[in-house]
């Protein structure tokens, strides 16, 4: 055998396809380990930085709350285990993702109904001028709540208008007057009034009998002339 003969046949033989896939895979499998331990590690320091700046503030005696930076889901899901385990209380807030922060309180300093909406709506707290709208907000309940109790309002006005347009309704009720009774003559319609019978009984029984002997008078014909002879 010659020289070159015994080279090759002291080499390796290439990888074939299925060796090559296989390496590909080990390599992919290492870099996913390698960035899952990489993560893993910057999760155990943001939870390390995390407890810290939590003790700090529960040693801070002038603190009630403290607002921490934006995070993602992952930093807060974190930051409010840490907070659960040091016994506090804390709330997100934020409508877009990237700009969602969180604020802890302490458990005798926790936050009221008004203060969270006040945080939601992105507005400031301040106790004292939330203090004054609940004030005014209750004196206006209470002063609604007494006047349900008095009633309807009665208004009166000062001066009677009948009175001080009397004129103007006399004159008024005269030209309605005027109209109605040219429309009885226009249709011959009489008023009630009168058609009343202002005679007596006597007078009224007079006329029936008068008006009976001319209607008997004028039944019997003139009566017979006698021819003296």
């Amino acid at each position: 055998m010659d020289l070159l003969g015994s080279i090759l046949s002291a080499m390796e033989p290439p990888p074939g396809l299925g060796d090559r896939e296989s390496r590909r895979a080990k390599e992919q499998t290492a870099r996913l380990k390698k960035l899952q331990e990489q993560e893993k590690r910057q999760k155990a320091e943001f939870r390390k930085q995390m407890e810290k700046e939590v003790s700090d503030f529960i040693q801070d005696s002038g603190q009630t709350k403290k607002r921490f930076r934006p995070m993602n889901k992952i930093e807060r899901s974190i930051l409010h285990d840490v907070v659960e385990v040091a016994g506090l209380t804390s709330f997100s807030f934020g409508d877009e993702e990237e700009s969602r922060y969180i604020m802890v309180f302490k458990k005798e300093f926790a936050p009221s109904d008004e203060e969270l909406e006040a945080y939601r709506q992105g507005q400031e707290w301040d106790p004292q001028q939330a203090e004054e709208k609940r004030r005014l907000k209750e004196l206006a309940q209470k002063q609604a709540e007494e006047e349900a109790q008095k009633g309807p309002v009665v208004v009166s006005p000062n001066t009677d208008y009948k009175d001080k347009y009397s004129h103007l309704i006399g004159k008024v009720a005269a030209k309605d007057a005027a109209h109605t009774m040219e429309a009885n003559k226009a249709y011959g319609c009489v008023p009630v009034a009168n058609k009343r019978d202002t005679r007596s009984i006597e007078e009224a029984m007079n006329e029936i009998r008068a008006k009976k002997r001319l209607r008997q008078t004028e039944d019997e014909g003139p009566a017979p002339s006698s021819n003296s002879s």
